[in-house]
């Protein structure tokens, strides 16, 4: 699949005027009139047109660039999914362009829009915690741009996603903190709008429901910029425990709310797990040194990486449309350590 770059001649065509003259407004050059330049410059805003040199080679599919659009690589989890794409990136010949969203659409946007102006072949993303509209995506993709989501996917483009097992991660570690004694279950995740919550939000309901606990909305808490405003986690921590009936265990959803709300208990001096058990989702190499022990969902995140960068180079090198695309599902798993132990 060949990603279309828009040239100095479509941009003639379209316009009714000489390619000549639009590489002479484009180069803001004395001999065009400011009404053209201006003609020409919003149109070539408008549809994305790149002066990159590069631009030559992505036409013909050799720029062997790949963007990547995460989060923050400083999370254990996409630190782990970049290995994974980068050992399957460099053994087939393509180099890799990281970009960080800090979990706003607003960067999220630019980064993409600064990827395909470095001309790349492809572009993997996993969705920022604000982005609900992704047309900025499906503009790219209709003109033929192959792109892979990975960890937080979007069901309004039809493409390859590769995920973790979101819901049956969180039925097993709900049903772990239900096993071990506790009934009262909070859940602290990310906002409302990415898949990776709804997943893990419908697991935990649905291992609540098979032990006979009824849910209850007041125990559920959104962090709405994914962890990275640590205030959301601390309203959220301090409203949960000044309840007529707090919770006496803690689910978390993500890596930094996981390891930030370890941290703020342990500031307000709440014993784990004699009055409150903590176990969420981290990749966090070092959960099992701290104090206590971090009982953790641990997503497969190298693996998640090499998978969605396979899937990528399909679409990139496949001579022919690709219509049949494939949702991996990959397993998670549970570690149990002393922040979710008996409180007996």
């Amino acid at each position: 699949m060949n990603f279309n770059v828009l040239t100095i001649k479509d941009i003639a065509r379209e316009l009714g005027l000489s390619i000549s003259t639009v590489s002479k407004a484009l180069s803001d050059s004395y001999e065009i009139s400011d009404k053209t330049k201006k003609l020409v410059n919003e149109y070539a805003e408008k549809h994305n047109y790149s002066p990159n040199p590069i631009a030559k080679s992505l036409k013909q599919g050799h720029s062997k660039s790949i963007g990547i659009v995460v989060s923050t690589i400083d999370n254990n989890f996409f630190s782990e999914v970049i290995s994974g794409i980068e050992s399957v990136a460099y053994s087939k010949g393509y180099n890799i362009i990281i970009t960080q969203t800090h979990e706003s659409y607003d960067l999220e946007t630019r980064n993409v829009k600064h990827l395909t102006f470095r001309s790349v072949d492809g572009i993997l993303i996993s969705l920022s915690a604000e982005t609900q509209d992704i047309e900025h995506l499906q503009v790219l993709q209709k003109k033929g741009l192959p792109i892979v989501f990975f960890d937080r996917v979007s069901d309004d483009i039809d493409t390859h996603k590769v995920i973790a097992d979101n819901y049956k991660g969180a039925y097993e570690g709900t049903t772990h903190l239900l096993n071990t004694g506790y009934k009262r279950i909070a859940h602290v995740t990310s906002s409302p709008t990415l898949s990776i919550t709804a997943e893990r939000l419908e697991g935990y309901k649905k291992a609540l429901e098979d032990n006979g606990i009824a849910f209850n909305e007041e125990y559920i808490k959104y962090c709405l910029h994914g962890g990275r405003d640590l205030n959301e986690i601390e309203t959220a921590i301090n409203d949960l425990l000044g309840m007529k009936q707090p919770p006496d265990a803690i689910f978390t959803a993500s890596d930094r709310i996981t390891t930030t709300t370890l941290g703020l208990l342990r500031r307000l001096k709440v014993k784990i797990p004699q009055q409150v058990a903590l176990l969420g989702f981290t990749n966090a190499k070092l959960a099992e040194l701290l104090n206590p022990s971090l009982s953790a969902i641990v997503q497969p995140g190298f693996e998640i990486g090499k998978a969605a960068m396979e899937m990528l180079i399909s679409l990139i090198e496949s001579k022919h449309p690709v219509t049949g695309f494939e949702t991996k599902v990959l397993p998670t798993q549970l570690f149990i350590r002393e922040s979710s132990a008996s409180p007996l």
